[in-house]
C-alpha cells in the first residue's frame, strides 16, 4: 500500500512521514524530489541496509507535506520532528547531540548560528535539525534575505568605536548589513531577525502579506528606499525555491579541523595584529597539457563559503606555466577587487613553493596594490613560505593552523580539478 501511494506523490519538495500498522508516525524526513526519495526506501537496497532495514520492515503507509521549497521542508521537517518524536528519528531528538539555529536574543544585535550546545539562557532555538549540512545551506540562504550577522562580535550601537570598524566580505556582497560598522540601526537590526523568525517558524505567507502592505505604505509616504528594501525582500522570499539546491551553499566535506583554533594558531604563527576572519586560495590545474583553469575558494570564520567561490579560465598564458597562471588568476582577482573598493581577504594561500609566493607577490608590487598576507604551502613536505623570508615554516603535522591552510589548500584543488573534469567532459562529448 506504501509502496503504491509513493507512485502519487509529486516531484517537488516537501516532508514525508513514515506510518506504522496502528497509524503512528515513526520517521519524518525532508526530499526536494518526494516522489524520488519516499520511493527509494521501498527499493530492494533499502531492505537490505542495516541503516533502513528495520523501518522499512515496519512501513504500512506513508503521507506528504508539499512544501513551496527545499529551505521550506527543512523547517517543515525540524518542526514535526519535535513536536511528533518519531522513534526512528531518535537520533535527531538526541538534545545535545545534534544541531539546533540559534539566535542570541540578549545582544544588541542578535547572532545568528549552529549549535550543538543549546545555552540555557539568552537565546532562541529552532529545531533539533535532521543534519547540519543542510542547516547550513538553508541558513546561507536566508542570510541572503534578511542579511543577519553570524560573527562572535559583541557590539553595541552606543559604541561610536565601531563606526571604524572594517566589515567582513559578507557586507561586501550584501549578505549581512553591517551592524559592526553601525550601518544599521538596533530597531531595523531587530525587525529583520523577527522577520527571520516569523519564516523559522512557519508564518511566511503571513510575512509575505505583511511586507507587501509595509511596502505600500512606504512607496505612498515616499519613503522610496525603504520600499525597494522591501521589494527586494519580498522577491527573494518568493523565490526561495530558485536560491539553489541546499548542496551548494554548504561546506563540501566533513574534515576534521578546530576553526577558532586555527585560525588563533595562524594570528600567532604569522604574527598577525588581529586573528583573520577570511581567508581566500587559488590552485591551477591543466586540461590534457593544452587548457589551464584556476580555482579560488573563499574560507570565512576558517569553514567553505561556497557563494564566494570562483573559477578561472587562464586567457594569457600559452603552454603550462604554473608561475604565468598563478600571475594571471591574482591579477583579474585582486585588479577587480581593488578598482570596486572591494574587501581583500585577510589571508591568500597560494599552492606551491616559494616561486609560486614570489608569483602572486610581484602581481601586487606591478599593479602598486598593498597585498593582504600571502602564503603558500608546499605539498611535499607542507612548508610554509611567507613575504620576506626565503626560509619556510615548519609547524607540527598536529597543528591547528597547518590543519586549517590543508584544509584550504585541498579545497581549492578539489574545486579546481572538478571544473578541469566540466571542461574535459565538454571537449570529450561535444557537451
Amino acid at each position: 500500500m506504501a509502496a503504491e501511494r509513493v507512485r502519487s506523490f509529486p516531484h517537488a519538495p516537501g516532508v514525508y512521514l513514515m506510518k506504522d500498522g496502528a497509524g503512528r508516525v515513526i520517521y519524518v524526513g525532508k526530499a526536494k524530489d518526494l516522489r524520488n526519495r519516499a520511493g527509494s526506501y521501498f527499493l530492494k537496497a533499502a531492505a537490505a541496509d542495516p541503516r533502513t532495514a528495520q523501518l522499512v520492515r515496519e512501513i504500512r503507509d506513508i503521507d506528504f507535506l508539499e512544501a513551496e521549497s527545499e529551505v521550506d521542508a527543512l523547517l517543515v521537517e525540524a518542526r514535526l520532528i519535535k513536536d511528533i518524536q518519531p522513534r526512528f528519528n531518535k537520533e535527531q531528538k538526541d538534545g545535545k547531540s545534534f544541531p539546533y539555529l540559534e539566535i542570541t536574543t540578549r545582544e544588541e544585535f542578535p547572532r545568528v548560528g549552529i549549535t550543538r550546545t543549546p545555552k540555557e539562557r539568552g537565546t532562541k532555538l529552532y529545531g533539533p535539525f535532521a543534519n547540519v549540512s543542510g542547516l547550513r545551506g538553508a541558513l546561507q540562504v536566508l542570510q541572503k534575505i534578511f542579511r543577519f550577522r553570524t560573527c562572535s562580535l559583541d557590539i553595541q550601537e552606543g559604541d561610536e568605536r565601531w563606526r571604524w570598524f572594517r566589515p567582513c566580505l559578507l557586507a561586501s556582497i550584501r549578505q549581512c548589513s553591517a551592524p559592526c560598522n553601525l550601518r544599521i540601526t538596533k530597531e531595523e537590526y531587530r525587525k529583520d531577525i523577527r522577520r527571520l523568525q516569523r519564516v523559522l517558524e512557519g508564518s511566511k505567507r503571513a510575512l509575505l502579506e505583511e511586507l507587501r502592505a509595509e511596502m505600500s505604505a512606504a512607496a505612498g509616504a515616499r519613503r522610496y528606499e525603504e520600499a525597494g528594501r522591501l521589494r527586494d525582500e519580498i522577491r527573494l522570499l518568493e523565490t526561495l525555491d530558485q536560491r539553489g539546491e541546499l548542496d551548494t551553499h554548504v561546506q563540501p566535506v566533513d574534515f576534521h579541523v578546530d576553526p577558532k583554533r586555527g585560525l588563533a594558531g595562524l594570528r600567532k604563527v604569522l604574527r598577525l595584529p588581529e586573528t583573520p576572519r577570511t581567508i581566500e586560495g587559488i590552485d591551477i590545474a591543466h586540461l590534457q597539457g593544452t587548457e589551464t583553469v584556476a580555482s579560488l575558494v573563499q574560507f570565512l570564520d576558517g569553514l567553505p563559503f561556497k557563494p564566494g567561490y570562483k573559477r578561472f579560465r587562464i586567457r594569457l598564458v600559452e603552454g603550462v606555466d604554473d608561475f604565468a597562471s598563478i600571475r594571471e588568476v591574482v591579477a583579474r582577482r585582486f585588479k577587480r577587487l581593488h578598482d570596486e573598493e572591494g574587501v581583500f581577504p585577510d589571508i591568500l594561500l597560494i599552492d606551491g613553493g616559494l616561486g609560486q609566493l614570489h608569483a602572486a607577490l610581484g602581481v601586487f608590487s606591478a599593479l602598486e596594490i598593498p597585498p593582504p598576507t600571502v602564503l603558500s604551502l608546499a605539498k611535499r613536505e607542507e612548508e610554509v613560505f611567507v613575504a620576506g623570508s626565503d626560509e619556510p615554516i615548519r609547524l607540527s603535522r598536529h597543528s591547528f593552523a597547518l590543519r586549517l591552510l590543508q584544509y584550504v589548500r585541498d579545497e581549492a584543488h578539489r574545486f579546481a580539478q572538478h571544473y578541469h573534469h566540466i571542461l574535459r567532459r565538454k571537449s570529450t562529448l561535444g557537451e
